[in-house]
């Protein structure tokens, strides 16, 4: 079976630390499979935040995750420091990706790396929508 293989590129725009507490432990002693995606949701939500948005309201319209693949690299235990780093890219006319790299803060090891696919989403006429400009102009010209 083939490997999902996720490039990454060499500088991204944002980075944001996160804790691991006990919740997002498994019966192995580690950080769970599922569970990593909710670290990588909290950084998509401070990305948004940095950007000056909510993932709710990006120029009057929120996002709506619509696939996510992951590459685990090495295992994360609780107490360590997870600085993810996240960069939007691949535009097309409804979202793009967020690509993201978790690595453990004080070592530098990584963890898991990954895109998460988002689409713009209007919540009133519950339907997707444009990617709103001043979003993609902010994202293009963040150095990368």
């Amino acid at each position: 079976m083939a490997r999902i293989k996720i490039e990454i590129p060499e500088h991204f725009p944002f980075t944001t630390e996160v804790a691991l507490y006990l919740s997002h432990m498994n019966y192995g002693g580690h950080l769970d499979n599922a569970l990593l995606l909710t670290v990588v949701s909290e950084a998509r939500a401070r990305f948004f935040q940095f950007l000056g948005y909510t993932e709710m309201n990006v120029e009057g319209v929120g996002i709506i995750v619509a696939d996510a693949a992951v590459q685990y690299q090495s295992e994360a235990f609780h107490g360590e420091v997870m600085a993810v780093r996240m960069a939007a890219v691949e535009f097309n006319n409804y979202g793009c990706d967020l690509l993201w790299c978790m690595n453990e803060k004080s070592s530098g090891r990584e963890v898991a790396r990954g895109k998460t696919g988002i689409v713009f989403f209007d919540y009133t006429a519950r339907k997707v929508t444009l990617v709103p400009e001043k979003f993609r102009a902010c994202c293009v010209l963040r150095p990368r």
